[in-house]
């Protein structure tokens, strides 16, 4: 379990993380999620004793990380899969790592296997690609056979193979009782993935609840209608007190009225459907909303 009471970091005067407080328990895999400057990657490394707070406190299983003198038995983490010696090889890498942290030899042969390197154990790690380096920083995260454990970016350079294996990995990890933190600019793989999610912006705490929960935060169900008269249906839905918008692809998208009663207008009215469907809300779009008012550098709308 990972805990952060009151954790705050500060550099020159910009605040960075503001006081924040939460909880990721064992048995999930819990997204963290946020603008770009959020704060994620801080907190990462604050989790992890690579920086100091300025104030509150963070701990794992209790304890500050820091004070862990075999900190890979305890967390196991990947922050940049590029941040390693391009000269070793894959084995050297691990088997290094393995022995500063009084792992056996055998586990380093094990987590390749696992992640799929055992082929390439013997290669220089610099003639890696971006995919094959994510999989060797799972494996090193992996070595130590940790109870918590904290991903930045996983799913960066994968083939969709290897997408499917890194969900399904997280979830084992989660269902054998684990603490899982992914962080992700990915949507579309939180939302296959993660089960508990946990969103920051500039540093705060803005929602902190099951996937579920939080995509139920967006605007609602639209009821999505395709129609070779789309001008009088809008009409007459918007005489019934619906909200229609337009979409790029000829469709309408109805809010505040029922598919049902979509239908029903659009029968009284003689107006032919093509396609008439309820569309629930994504996880994007609850995203979008949410941190609307946290993000530091919007763009402007595509013209």
């Amino acid at each position: 379990m990972i805990e952060l009471r009151d954790l705050t970091k500060r550099y020159d005067g910009t605040t960075a993380i503001d006081r924040l407080t939460l909880t990721v328990r064992p048995g999930h895999v819990t997204g963290f999620l946020g603008p770009n400057g959020a704060g994620k990657s801080t907190t990462l490394r604050l989790i992890l004793g690579l920086h100091r707070p300025t104030g509150g406190t963070v701990t794992v299983d209790g304890r500050p990380f820091a004070e862990r003198r075999r900190g890979l038995r305890h967390v196991g983490a990947l922050l940049d899969a590029a941040d390693v010696h391009r000269g070793l090889t894959a084995a050297a890498h691990l088997t290094a790592l393995a022995r500063s942290n009084g792992i056996a030899r055998s586990r380093a042969d094990e987590v390749l296997r696992e992640v799929g390197l055992a082929g390439a154990s013997r290669r220089r790690i610099g003639g890696f690609s971006l995919g094959m380096k994510q999989r060797l920083g799972i494996a090193a995260a992996l070595l130590g056979d940790p109870p918590v454990l904290l991903f930045d970016e996983p799913f960066n350079g994968l083939d969709p193979e290897g997408v499917r294996w890194v969900r399904a990995l997280f979830r084992r990890l989660a269902a054998e009782g684990r603490t899982v933190l992914v962080s992700s600019h990915l949507m579309s793989e939180m939302e296959q993935t993660a089960d508990h999610l946990v969103v920051i912006g500039r540093g705060e705490l803005v929602a902190d609840e099951s996937l579920a929960a939080f995509a139920a935060r967006s605007a609602g169900p639209a009821v999505v209608v395709r129609t070779p008269a789309p001008e009088a249906l809008a009409a007459a839905l918007r005489d019934a007190g619906a909200e229609v918008r337009p979409a790029d692809d000829g469709s309408l998208s109805v809010a505040g009225l029922a598919a049902g009663r979509v239908g029903d207008l659009a029968c009284t009215h003689g107006i032919p459907l093509h396609e008439l469907a309820t569309r629930t809300a994504s996880l994007e779009e609850a995203f979008m909303d949410l941190t609307a008012d946290h993000v530091d550098y919007p763009a402007g709308d595509a013209r």
